[in-house]
C-alpha cells in the first residue's frame, strides 16, 4: 500500500516514530527500532551522546544517521532558551541537520508541556531554519497556534509522558485532527498496541512512542506489535468503519429469498 507519510516535504514509508532511551543497550535499541519498522528516531540530546562527550560509545554506532532520521529532541528541558541551546547544539554534531522535536516541559513530576515557553522557543526555532515538530497537550487552540508559527508537525500527548494510560481524551485529538494542515502524531502514553492501533484510527498521521516498547518484557517483540498495530489503525481509517448504530441490528447474510417455515 503506497501510503507515504510526509514531514518537512520527505517521504517516510513508517508511521511509527521511537524513541532510544530506557534500553538496556544499544543493541536493544537497535533492534527494536528495526523491529518497529521505524524511519526516524528521537534521540535526548541532553541525555545520549551523539558526538558531545568525545570518548564514550555514540549511539549513532548503532544508529548511523546514513540509515536512519535522527529526530533530535530537547527532554529535559524547562525553559525556551534550554531548549533553543540545545536543538543549536544538535545542528552542530549532526552537520546542519534541520529537523528537531521541540519540547519544553513545565512540571518534573508529571513532565507535562509549557505551552507558553514552547510557544517561544517554536518562533525563534522557525526563524532560525529549523524544520520544527512539536510536543505539546491536546489544546486544540495552542496545537493551530503552533502551526501559525510555521511548525511541520503538531505533535499532542495521549497522557502523560511514560504513564502507559493510552488515548484519554480521543475528542479533542479529533478537533485538533480535523484542523490541522500539518501531519498530527500522538507523542506520549501510549501504554500498548491496541492504543496505537486507535490513535491511527482516530486519524492521526503517526504515533511516537518510547516507554511502551522500552519497558515491555520483551521489548523487541512489543516493537514489532506496534509496528503492526500502526499499519492496521492506518489502514482501518482509510478503509472508513462501518457506522455505528444504537439499538438496530443488521444480518450479515442476504434476507431476501429465504425460505418460508412450513404452515
Amino acid at each position: 500500500m503506497h501510503d507515504p507519510l510526509v514531514i518537512a516535504g520527505k517521504t517516510y514509508s513508517s508511521r511509527l516514530l521511537v524513541g532510544t532511551g530506557k534500553y538496556k543497550d544499544f543493541q536493544e535499541t537497535r533492534k527494536a527500532v528495526d523491529a518497529a519498522g521505524a524511519e526516524i528516531v528521537t534521540v535526548a540530546i541532553r541525555r545520549t551522546n551523539i558526538g558531545q562527550t568525545p570518548g564514550e560509545e555514540s549511539l549513532l554506532d548503532a544508529l548511523p544517521p546514513s540509515r536512519y532520521t535522527i529526530l533530535p529532541n530537547t527532554a529535559g528541558c524547562y525553559t525556551a532558551d534550554d531548549a533553543v541551546r540545545t536543538l543549536r547544539l544538535a545542528r552542530e554534531l549532526l552537520d546542519g541537520h534541520r529537523l528537531v522535536k521541540l519540547e519544553v516541559l513545565g512540571d518534573p513530576n508529571n513532565l507535562y508541556p509549557n505551552m507558553p515557553e514552547t510557544l517561544k522557543a517554536a518562533e525563534t526555532l522557525v526563524k532560525e531554519g529549523f524544520d520544527v515538530m512539536v510536543y505539546c497537550s491536546d489544546d486544540p487552540i495552542q496545537a493551530k497556534r503552533l502551526e501559525e508559527i510555521g511548525c511541520v508537525a503538531v505533535m499532542p500527548l495521549a497522557s502523560i509522558i511514560g504513564s502507559g494510560m493510552g488515548i484519554l481524551n480521543p475528542w479533542n485529538l479529533r478537533l485538533i485532527i480535523d484542523n490541522a494542515k500539518v501531519p498530527v502524531l500522538v507523542d506520549a502514553g501510549v501504554g500498548t498496541a491496541s492504543d496505537a492501533a486507535i490513535a491511527m484510527e482516530l486519524g492521526c498521521d503517526a504515533v511516537l512512542m518510547n516507554s511502551a516498547i522500552a519497558y515491555a518484557r520483551q521489548p523487541v517483540l512489543m516493537a514489532g506489535a506496534m509496528r503492526h498495530a500502526v499499519e492496521a489503525g492506518r489502514r482501518a481509517f482509510l478503509a472508513g468503519r462501518m457506522q455505528r448504530k444504537l439499538y438496530s441490528a443488521t444480518p450479515s447474510s442476504p434476507t431476501e429469498g429465504l425460505i418460508s417455515p412450513a404452515r
